[in-house]
């Protein structure tokens, strides 16, 4: 897949393209050094279908089939951002869990900040395509699981950081019970149109909540599809 990119030109543009849009996100007030740099080097390209890929490098979601999305840039380094903001240089989260996987290029962002991303996926076609996406970049800290993303992952438990990529109207008690002391939890929330990005902070027994920027996610869709 990538070899067959770089050859139709995308690849040998996308440098110059991806400079453009890391200087746009800096611009909207993302600030980590770290998820910039990881956003400008992650091959959005190789995560999304052949006619799009043009479009690979613009600030936008664009459709991945299933009825789902790969997330806007932006959005994907504010989350990120969020989760690891106080991370000291060289420190990782000991676990992530991530729900709705989607193509993997969320999680291929997330990755080097973690030790190990549990990532959950309703839809089964998307495991696949995430798995095989995220072993064309040698990405080997992950696992990948056919899920109920309203679960989260108990067996792996607690967690400190939890990432979500689709929004239910009401936070999921079970993701908050998953969260290690001084965890955050990174979730939109809201019906359609009207849903805001909240990070969610264990404090002893308390979670702490917080507002970040207006959103528009898909909505969290609880079971399973084949």
């Amino acid at each position: 897949m990538s070899e067959r990119r770089e050859l139709s030109g995308i690849g040998m543009t996308s440098a110059r393209t991806r400079d453009r849009l890391v200087e746009r996100l800096k611009n909207e007030g993302v600030h980590n050094q770290a998820v910039l740099e990881r956003i400008r080097s992650v091959p959005r390209h190789l995560f999304m279908d052949e006619a799009l890929a043009s479009r690979a490098y613009e600030d936008t979601a664009l459709p991945i089939g299933y009825g789902q999305t790969i997330s806007q840039p932006y959005v994907v380094a504010v989350m990120t951002e969020a989760l690891v903001e106080g991370l000291p240089p060289g420190k990782k989260l000991t676990k992530v869990l991530e729900i709705g996987t989607g193509c993997g290029y969320q999680t291929a962002v997330l990755a080097p900040f973690a030790q190990h991303v549990y990532s959950i996926e309703r839809i089964q076609p998307l495991v696949q395509r995430a798995r095989a996406n995220l072993r064309e970049l040698g990405i080997g800290n992950v696992s990948l699981r056919h899920a109920d993303g309203w679960r989260g992952w108990r067996s792996q438990a607690p967690f400190q950081g939890i990432l979500v990529a689709a929004a239910p109207v009401e936070i999921p008690p079970e993701l908050l019970e998953q969260l290690d002391q001084g965890g955050r939890l990174v979730i939109p929330v809201g019906p359609k149109n009207r849903q805001v990005l909240y990070r969610a902070t264990r404090d002893g027994s308390e979670i702490r909540y917080e507002e970040l920027i207006p959103v528009s996610f898909v909505p969290l869709v609880e079971g399973m599809e084949a």
